[in-house]
């Protein structure tokens, strides 16, 4: 298994866990011995050190929500969880820190981010209090597209409409990774089938479905 100090896998696994790790109280996730070291929680000065702490913290973000299949990151909440509350040293990830953190994910590798494993609601034009959540891709739209796809395969959907409900909450889809994701969400990761036209969504908000091909 991976530790904290190597790139993510793309498509990192709701039940990975981390050499040596421990769980917080009331939280099943297991932690790094990284996350009980009480620098870790202030973003370094000297540009390595903090772009490698930033590495750090973007894959124990996808991990933990990968681990608790969550998607969306609200900031000002979230900076009261375990993840960046560690009651036990008395450390806690600052609002600013949390903001670099997202905005290292948000941009591609190329750009010297994360990979572009989060990405703010709202869009990119929204800056200071307006970016106060973002989603978090520990599987990007199109790798979910490429699961789903292959469920699509492997069940033999093609040609059968399916609503998100259906999709998403269904007899036919327990166990999969996807399960109780937003429609949002699952409409970003049918866009990317829609383009190749091996599917097609349709109806009003809150009554969406799909039809696969």
């Amino acid at each position: 298994m991976a530790s904290l100090s190597e790139t993510p896998s793309p498509c990192p696994a709701p039940t990975s866990t981390i050499s040596r790790s421990r769980q917080q109280e009331g939280d099943s996730f297991p932690f790094p011995p990284t996350h009980s070291f009480p620098p870790f929680y202030t973003l370094q000065p000297t540009l390595l050190t903090r772009t490698s702490q930033l590495a750090k913290w973007s894959l124990l973000v996808q991990r933990y929500h990968a681990h608790h299949h969550r998607y969306r990151l609200h900031l000002a909440t979230a900076l009261s969880s375990p993840l960046f509350h560690n009651a036990a040293i008395h450390r806690r990830l600052s609002h600013a820190s949390l903001t670099e953190i997202v905005n290292y994910m948000v941009k591609s590798e190329k750009d010297g981010g994360g990979g572009q494993r989060a990405e703010w609601i709202g869009g990119a034009a929204g800056k200071g209090s307006e970016r106060s959540e973002a989603w978090i891709w520990w599987k990007k739209p199109d790798e979910w597209a490429e699961v789903i796809a292959a469920w699509v395969d492997k069940t033999g959907q093609k040609g059968v409409v399916l609503t998100f409900y259906e999709l998403l909450n269904g007899d036919a889809v327990k166990g999969e990774d996807w399960v109780g994701m937003e429609d949002e969400v699952l409409a970003r990761c049918l866009t990317p089938l829609v383009k190749k036209s091996k599917a097609q969504v349709f109806g009003e908000e809150g009554e969406k479905g799909v039809k696969f091909f």
